[in-house]
C-alpha cells in the first residue's frame, strides 16, 4: 500500500491522482468492501480533537489530500510533493471510468432535491453507468434497524460505487462502521455532490490554485460556515506551524 504522510495526526496517502483512480476502479470492479476519505483542513482538525474519529480515518482504505492546504502541508512537514486529489475533481473522473466500464452507482445522503438533480446529471452525462438507487436518510440518529435496512438496500442494488454525502465527520464515521457489511467502494464526497449535481457552484480555478476554495464556499454560505472556517483554518495554521518548528529542531 502507498506510504502515509502524517499531517498533524492524520495519515494521508502519498499517491497521485491517476494511481488513486486506478486503485478505486480496481476495487470497484471486484466489489471490494472498502472506503475512501478526502481529507481537508476541517477533517484534520476534527481528527486531532477526537481520537476515536482519528482511528476511523486511519483505518480507511485510502485517505486522499482533498484540500490544497493539506497537499502543501505534506511538502512542509514531510518534504514530499503531494498532488491535490479533491472529491470534486475525483468524482467526475471516476464517473467517466464508471461509464466506460459500465459500473453501477448508488448515492447515500444529501437531500432529495440534490439526489434527483445528481441522478439526472449522471444519467445524462454518463449514459453507460447504471444508477442503482439512492437513499436520503433523515437528519437524525438512525436506529440499528434503519441502518441495516439501508445496507441491505445498497447491497441488493448491486452498486459498485456508493457516493456518501452526509458531511464530515458523519459520513466518515458511517463508512467506518458499515463498510465491512457493504460489497462496494464507499466514497465520502460530502459537499462535492451538490456541485456535481449542478445545484451549487464551485470556486473559480484561480481560487482553487491559491487554496481559497474555502473562502468561496464561505461567501456562498456565511451563516453555516463562518465559525467553522475561522476556527478550523486558524487552528490548522497554528498546528502546522508548531509541527514545522518541531521538524527544524530534529535536523
Amino acid at each position: 500500500m502507498f506510504e502515509k504522510l502524517k499531517i498533524i495526526s492524520l495519515g494521508v496517502n502519498h499517491i497521485n491522482f491517476s494511481e488513486s483512480l486506478e486503485l478505486v476502479t480496481e476495487w470497484a470492479l471486484k466489489k471490494r468492501a472498502s472506503y475512501v476519505c478526502f481529507a481537508n483542513v476541517h477533517m484534520i482538525i476534527e481528527a486531532y480533537k477526537d481520537s476515536s474519529f482519528l482511528e476511523k480515518l486511519n483505518n480507511a482504505d485510502l485517505v486522499l489530500a482533498d484540500g490544497k492546504p493539506v497537499a502543501i502541508a505534506c511538502k512542509i512537514l514531510r518534504h514530499k510533493k503531494q498532488e491535490r486529489i479533491s472529491g470534486m475533481d475525483f468524482t467526475p473522473r471516476l464517473l467517466d471510468i464508471a461509464n466506460e466500464k459500465k459500473l453501477s452507482i448508488f448515492i447515500y445522503g444529501s437531500t432529495h432535491d440534490v439526489i434527483n438533480a445528481a441522478r439526472v446529471k449522471i444519467i445524462s452525462l454518463y449514459p453507460d453507468t447504471y444508477f442503482a438507487g439512492a437513499i436520503s436518510p433523515p437528519f437524525r440518529q438512525l436506529t440499528a434497524e434503519e441502518i441495516e435496512n439501508d445496507i441491505e438496500k445498497i447491497n441488493q442494488s448491486g452498486a459498485h460505487l456508493v457516493l456518501i454525502a452526509l458531511g464530515c465527520p458523519k459520513q466518515e464515521k458511517w463508512m467506518s462502521e458499515n463498510s465491512g457489511k457493504i460489497n462496494s467502494v464507499l466514497l465520502g464526497i460530502g459537499g462535492a455532490l451538490p456541485v456535481i449535481a449542478g445545484t451549487q457552484k464551485r470556486a473559480p480555478e484561480w481560487m482553487q490554485n491559491l487554496a481559497l476554495e474555502w473562502l468561496y464556499r464561505l461567501i456562498q454560505q456565511p451563516g453555516r460556515l463562518f465559525k467553522r472556517y475561522v476556527y478550523t483554518n486558524s487552528y490548522f495554521l497554528f498546528l502546522l506551524a508548531r509541527d514545522w518548528i518541531k521538524t527544524l529542531f530534529k535536523k
